[in-house]
């Protein structure tokens, strides 16, 4: 088969990661960059890092409305799938990206894969919500992480294509994780360029969802809980968000939160496993932190991953000082951690499903 894989985000990136390295073996995948994530730290160290193969077309669009975003990538994906005429078109999880890439791929009659399908969070305010459950009602193949994925699927009638393949997250955690070395020189500097140096004993935060980083508010509430901890917080900042949170910092004088430049994958997977608490809006993120073991605060109201919820291990929290700092009080039950995320052959699963798959 030819398989055209439409990525654009980090996520995306992780996921790409481990299933090209399987799929390559038996189908010709032709990747396009649509660019939604673009600068060095966002993009290229991934693709470097981890061995992605280089992508086959990167569009170059990012930034704007996403309206504006979402059409422009409709508009060069639908051009590349004209020229290529690939017999599936793959999508990850739930970015504008991944909309546009399905969009255009069932306007022109193309079957869909629609990896990590399925996941819900009761919540059309949430734009990521609203690109998975699109995406979802147009694809021929949907491959589920979870179980609770495919109930989800099922309650809204959806059946046919629907399988659980596992989480490619979880994968990489394995594939990945043998490979974590500390923060060498370069992997975790500041927005003036000087090296940061990683606590002993630290925090990791990141936050970078609209509804917590668009105002001041609830990013300054995070800020103020990070700033009551014992130990230091170490946050790799999002481009789009790096000028409020060093606003608020120097505004609030805050001296607990180290900000850095983005940080690449193995960099990340390394500050998870090695942090005493975890505090994110990520679903990549919360999800990582469940496979390593580590006590999670998920900023968000609705859950992503129901699964990781058990025992406390993860906690739903508002943007919300006194609410975070009570959370992080509270003592995990590990002894209630049991995976639901595949056995780390998700990628295997999935390249067996597509060469099956009859139309």
């Amino acid at each position: 088969m030819k398989i055209c894989t439409v990525v654009g985000a980090r996520p995306q990136f992780i996921k790409a990661a481990a299933l090209s390295r399987v799929l390559r073996r038996q189908h010709e995948e032709v990747l396009i960059h649509t660019g939604q994530h673009y600068d060095h730290n966002m993009s290229d160290i991934f693709f470097d890092e981890l061995s992605i193969p280089r992508p086959d077309y990167n569009l170059g669009i990012a930034g704007g409305s996403h309206g504006k975003m979402t059409g422009e990538m409709l508009i060069a994906i639908e051009e590349v799938l004209q020229k290529e005429r690939p017999d599936m078109v793959l999508v990850f999880g739930d970015t504008n990206s991944t909309l546009a890439g399905a969009l255009a791929a069932v306007k022109l009659h193309l079957p869909i894969c629609h990896v990590e399908a399925g996941v819900r969070m009761e919540t059309l305010q949430n734009p990521e919500e609203v690109n998975r459950v699109l995406t979802d009602r147009i694809s021929a193949l949907l491959l589920c992480c979870t179980e609770t994925a495919i109930g989800n699927l099922r309650a809204e009638g959806i059946t046919r294509g629907v399988y659980n393949t596992g989480d490619l997250m979880y994968d990489a955690v394995l594939y990945y994780g043998k490979r974590l070395t500390a923060p060498r020189p370069g992997d975790l500097m500041d927005f003036s360029g000087k090296e940061v140096a990683l606590p002993e004993k630290y925090v990791l935060l990141t936050c970078h969802r609209e509804e917590n980083t668009g105002t001041d508010e609830p990013l300054d509430q995070i800020f103020s809980a990070m700033e009551a901890l014992p130990v230091p917080v170490v946050y790799p900042v999002h481009p789009r968000n790096h000028e409020r949170a060093q606003r608020l910092c120097q505004e609030k004088g805050y001296r607990n939160i180290l900000l850095t430049q983005p940080v690449g994958y193995l960099t990340s997977l390394y500050l998870v496993s090695h942090a005493d608490q975890v505090v994110t809006d990520s679903g990549g993120l919360q999800r990582e932190a469940w496979f390593l073991g580590r006590q999670c605060i998920t900023l968000l109201d609705n859950p992503p991953w129901p699964e990781t919820l058990e025992g406390n291990v993860n906690q739903l929290c508002r943007p919300d000082k006194e609410e975070i700092l009570r959370k992080l009080s509270v003592r995990p039950d590990f002894s209630r951690h049991q995976n639901q995320f595949g056995d780390g052959h998700a990628a295997e699963k999935i390249t067996e499903i597509l060469s099956a798959y009859q139309g």
